[in-house]
């Protein structure tokens, strides 16, 4: 009998199910999260842009002490670049910075909490970010940060397999010649092409079991799929708006990584605030 073989999204998505039921019971022996499930709002379009003002103010608030803390992602971006930066795996480049949308939401998850924390305290500081390994969910963070980093890691892959099937096997000669292999021939537009839409699937999956997940296992006692469950729901129920805000997130990447992802500096800590208000306005 003939077997089916899966594309890698669709491997990623099941290994993304078996993970979530699988590693769920154990991340939450560490309490009972007996917490009914929440209920998810349906938002208007301009309420994406009013989180984003409001992690806009956040920011503003916090000054300098966030962008101390952030400082942390854009220098392990150069890094990665830096370890890119060989010819071998110069094509993964790209995908290493696009893929920073992947684990985006486990690299907001201490702002989601300093943002918690504002909400009844007016003295917050970015050391308040470490108390996210005081939370009652932190086991629950933990798993859900290293599913991002398996998605992450399947881009990767993927991102590999489409330079092979198109320019590749064998790595550019130069910086040069890789460009203007990849805009100046029909292979290379072909792997621009392939690479996007793959991409964007990447990026609705992480969109729809990440976006607010990290920020409801810090406000609520509630099970990992439980977590991962809401956010897909708010995504389904709110297709359109969350769109919008998935454009927000990617415009904002894009402009951070100007100049060598220095920017990345702002734009990190005021997305994160940002998915804070978000979760608030599509959880109750």
């Amino acid at each position: 009998m003939a077997v089916r073989s899966r594309s890698p999204v669709e491997w990623v998505w099941e290994e993304v199910k078996i993970a979530v039921t699988a590693v769920g019971a154990v991340a939450d022996n560490e309490g009972s999260a007996r917490a009914s499930a929440p209920m998810v709002r349906r938002i208007e379009l301009a309420d994406p842009w009013q989180a984003l003002r409001q992690g806009l103010s956040d920011f503003a608030a916090f000054r300098g002490d966030a962008v101390f803390l952030c400082l942390i992602y854009p220098v392990a971006g150069l890094v990665l670049g830096w370890l890119a930066s060989g010819y071998n795996v110069l094509p993964l480049v790209f995908p290493l910075v696009a893929g920073f949308a992947l684990i985006g939401p486990l690299a907001a998850v201490g702002l989601n909490e300093m943002s918690r924390l504002s909400e009844t305290r007016d003295d917050v500081t970015w050391v308040d970010s470490f108390a996210v390994f005081r939370s009652h969910a932190i086991g629950k963070i933990v798993v859900l940060g290293l599913l991002l980093m398996l998605i992450f890691l399947a881009w990767l892959v993927v991102a590999g397999l489409i330079y092979d099937a198109t320019l590749g096997p064998r790595p550019p000669a130069s910086l040069g010649v890789f460009m203007g292999e990849v805009f100046g021939t029909g292979a290379g537009w072909t792997m621009i092409v392939a690479g996007v839409g793959v991409g964007f699937l990447f990026a609705v999956l992480v969109l729809a079991i990440g976006a607010i997940s990290f920020p409801l296992l810090l406000d609520r006692d509630v099970r990992l799929e439980t977590a991962v469950a809401t956010s897909v729901r708010a995504a389904a129920a709110n297709p359109v708006a969350m769109a919008e805000w998935g454009l927000i997130v990617a415009a904002g990447l894009v402009l951070g990584s100007i100049p060598f992802l220095l920017g990345l500096a702002i734009v990190l800590p005021v997305l994160g605030h940002a998915t804070w208000h978000l979760y608030r306005k599509l959880v109750w």
